[in-house]
């Protein structure tokens, strides 16, 4: 650590944006491979069911492309937590994946993955392979953007801010337009093989996005009625 003044006062600032920085790493890691998991049970278990492919090459590209990052370098701008220097400093002996990330990234692709089966399955049933197909393309999408609120904070998004992260929201903002608008698109939709869905379709798609947040609340929720929350008071040395 390298001081540009006498005032020790910018060792405290400067280990908390230390501490910042390297959580705002872990929820980007954390974002992009839960829903790059979810991508993956999405398909391979698509081929295991022996079910049509859920998504075209060119429609997982896109959303690996627009709404995979940009809401990952969003993360990488929350806000520091308001009690970030009341917890207790990390091991430097434990990686990035510690205290339970890499269980969290699976369950969550597991999760993504299952909702998005679940689109797919259901509207080919209903209205056939290519509605299904832009469906599922739609669903994913959404399900992806909205999980990234989930990922800001351990606690409910709702107690920490909603509104907190600014970039965050332009990137769901941006993203959602980006997303619906190739299938509003006559032109681009035909490069993606997508068509037209009607107001029900729509609704099914909405409803299953949000899903993600009310499933991860829940478990939130369950996880401060369990264990509870450890706080770790930060005090000041004084001599």
């Amino acid at each position: 650590m390298i001081l540009t003044d006498d005032n020790f006062v910018t060792i405290v600032e400067a280990v908390k944006q230390g501490r910042s920085i390297y959580e705002n790493i872990r929820k980007a890691i954390h974002f992009l491979l839960s829903t790059n998991i979810g991508e993956i049970v999405t398909i391979f278990l698509g081929l295991l069911l022996g079910i049509n492919t859920p998504l075209l090459a060119i429609q997982l590209l896109w959303i690996n492309l627009v709404t995979d990052s940009l809401p990952a370098i969003a993360l990488g701008l929350e806000p520091e937590d308001k009690d970030i220097m009341n917890k207790k400093p990390k091991d430097s002996k434990k990686g990035v994946f510690a205290d339970g990330l890499w269980s969290k990234i699976l369950v969550e692709g597991l999760m993504i993955g299952t909702l998005t089966l679940f689109i797919f399955s259901m509207a080919n049933r209903l209205y056939g392979i290519e509605v299904a197909r832009t469906m599922t393309f739609v669903g994913l999408g959404l399900i992806e953007m909205v999980h990234s609120f989930n990922i800001r904070s351990e606690e409910s998004i709702f107690k920490i801010g909603l509104f907190k992260n600014k970039y965050l929201w332009g990137a769901f903002l941006l993203g959602f337009i980006m997303q619906v608008g190739v299938v509003f698109i006559p032109s681009v939709a035909k490069i993606f093989s997508l068509v037209s869905l009607n107001a029900t379709q729509w609704l099914y798609v909405a409803l299953i996005s949000i899903a993600p947040i009310i499933i991860i609340e829940l478990q939130k929720k369950l996880n401060e009625i369990i264990f509870g929350k450890t706080v770790y008071e930060f005090k000041e040395v004084r001599n």
